[in-house]
């Protein structure tokens, strides 16, 4: 979990903070969940997907929640939910989604194998069924791009 006031530092000029720094914020926080479950180094693969939901606004405290959803050779599945509240009155929201993939690295800088996933209550079933539907689905859009491409230079 990585908590965060945002400042005019992070804001557009309409006073939004920034999808980019949002961005590097669940990359963060995706990171240290991933290095605590692999015990390595560990480098992102790729975001799968990213959903913003609601602005946050400057002076707003912002909470990055992490959690490894599924390992599975050298990579792990990392869910980033973040919450943004307003600290005047306590209310929060729900404003962004993320799925990124990290990949653990040995002493050389090569992936490594981490440990299994012990999925132990019903919602951490249920983020690794999904986890591993989301994996389906990326390996099969990259196995039909691959064919097209082949298809193309034939």
């Amino acid at each position: 979990m990585l908590i965060r006031w945002m400042s005019l530092m992070d804001a557009n000029s309409a006073g939004f903070v920034h999808g980019g720094t949002v961005m590097k914020l669940c990359d963060e926080v995706a990171g240290l969940a991933a290095v605590k479950h692999s015990r390595r180094r560990v480098v992102t693969a790729g975001m799968d997907r990213m959903t913003f939901l609601e602005p946050i606004r400057i002076a707003e405290l912002v909470t990055f929640t992490a959690s490894v959803n599924a390992a599975w050779r050298s990579s792990m599945e990392v869910g980033v939910r973040v919450v943004a509240e307003q600290p005047r009155d306590g209310t929060s929201r729900h404003t962004n989604t993320a799925y990124l993939t990290m990949v653990a690295l040995d002493d050389d800088g090569r992936p490594t194998e981490v440990p299994p996933l012990l999925a132990e209550t019903d919602a951490e079933r249920r983020r690794e069924r999904e986890a591993q539907t989301r994996r389906r689905n990326r390996l099969a859009e990259r196995d039909e791009l691959q064919r097209l491409r082949a298809a193309e230079d034939a």
